[in-house]
């Protein structure tokens, strides 16, 4: 399952990151987000949704989303 599939306000945990992008990998793990890490989706939005990481949030596109396997 991937964020885009996720429940709002519900927490998850983290799985894996499916993409191929080594630059998105390192951006995303700059945030905080990489496998075993919790995450929160706190709004879905046209286009992508808005998730909870390490107490920041962020707004992420859906092709993003997806690549987030939860």
């Amino acid at each position: 399952m991937n964020l885009t599939e996720a429940l709002e306000g519900k927490e998850y945990i983290i799985k894996r990151i499916e993409t191929d992008d080594e630059e998105l990998d390192a951006f995303l793990f700059s945030l905080g987000c990489y496998s075993g890490e919790p995450i929160t989706v706190i709004a879905h939005k046209k286009g992508g949704c808005v998730v909870s990481i390490k107490d920041a949030r962020y707004s992420i596109d859906s092709q993003l989303a997806e690549a987030i396997l939860i």
